[in-house]
């Protein structure tokens, strides 16, 4: 009886990238020892998008990195066509990676008639054929729940939290979230720091005006201690700055914020460059232009977790194991 020649079937990892981000593709695939899979990606005169991969995705364990800067809407639709192209193409597994989920604050309806947006993504990426998603700091846990598959939920708070750990004495650190809503994730914080002191801002928004908070005040004690204001994102900076002010007033020392997604819609260099922050602290989850840079600003890069995560899921290892089981 003679053996049977049979064929190599085992999985073969491919990163594809859309074109919101290529560098941090591009770091990613560094940190794997891989390259970004070569594709065609072009738009019609009308705005439509195509793509096509030059090489064959048949039983690979794809995974798809896009970014969501402006304009958010194109770079979806670009990694939904990119997914579905990869569906078609029979590649054994796909895997949406989204460091910065876009709609993620249309995660419930505030008054009726209104949308629940951030579901209505991830319901596209299922249609589209993604089995699997992983992403980056959620604006709200539940977000998790939208998407019937598995979610991976990473946190950059490891890479922050060691910045700052870095640079500034934990002596006199306060950690201060921007708003009540943000206490569980400041508690966090003030674990790593050897159990630093939290406060927070009290505010009000008005539901009726986007990216406007009135600050209000602090509650907790900040004078004269050094506080990291964290927050998930900074989009117009109208909230970071106004709580900088806030917490100036109440005689805090130096002022360092922390955020994980740089979004940095205008006039957020401006808000932040003049607010009183002695640095703000992003990752490079989102491209940052050179116009949306400033003196006290620094970038801090994801692409060594994305890949780690990366690694796990392809290796069918612990995700988990990545936040020392504190996930």
């Amino acid at each position: 009886m003679t053996t049977p020649n049979w064929i190599d079937n085992q999985k073969n990892l491919m990163l594809f990238s859309g074109r919101a981000h290529p560098e941090l593709a591009e770091q990613v695939a560094k940190e794997l020892g891989i390259d970004v899979t070569p594709q065609t990606a072009r738009d019609f005169a009308n705005g439509e998008i195509f793509v096509r991969f030059e090489e064959s995705v048949r039983g690979s364990d794809a995974f798809v990195l896009q970014s969501h800067p402006f304009p958010l809407n194109t770079w979806l639709m670009e990694q939904l066509i990119m997914i579905d192209a990869l569906k078609r193409g029979s590649a054994k597994r796909i895997t949406a990676i989204l460091p910065f989920y876009p709609y993620a604050r249309q995660d419930k309806k505030h008054r009726g008639r209104e949308p629940i947006s951030a579901r209505l993504v991830a319901d596209l990426l299922k249609t589209a054929g993604a089995d699997r998603i992983i992403t980056v700091d959620l604006h709200t846990d539940q977000i998790q729940g939208f998407f019937d598959g598995p979610v991976d939920h990473m946190h950059a708070h490891s890479q922050l939290a060691d910045h700052i750990r870095a640079t500034y004495s934990l002596e006199h650190i306060t950690v201060v979230s921007p708003d009540s809503g943000r206490v569980r994730v400041a508690e966090k914080w003030a674990d790593s720091f050897d159990g630093a002191p939290l406060a927070f801002i009290h505010k009000t928004r008005d539901p009726l005006v986007p990216n406007q908070v009135k600050s209000n005040r602090v509650v907790g004690d900040v004078e004269g201690r050094t506080c990291i204001l964290i927050d998930d994102m900074i989009d117009t900076g109208g909230t970071i700055a106004g709580a900088v002010k806030v917490l100036k007033e109440a005689g805090a020392g130096d002022v360092v914020i922390a955020a994980t997604h740089g979004v940095l819609s205008n006039p957020a260099a401006e808000r932040l460059a003049n607010c009183g922050a002695k640095e703000v602290v992003v990752t490079n989850t989102l491209p940052i232009s050179d116009e949306k840079r400033f003196a006290t600003l620094t970038e801090l890069s994801i692409a060594p977790l994305l890949a780690r995560t990366i690694r796990e899921v392809f290796e069918n290892g612990s995700v988990t194991s990545l936040f020392n089981g504190s996930a």
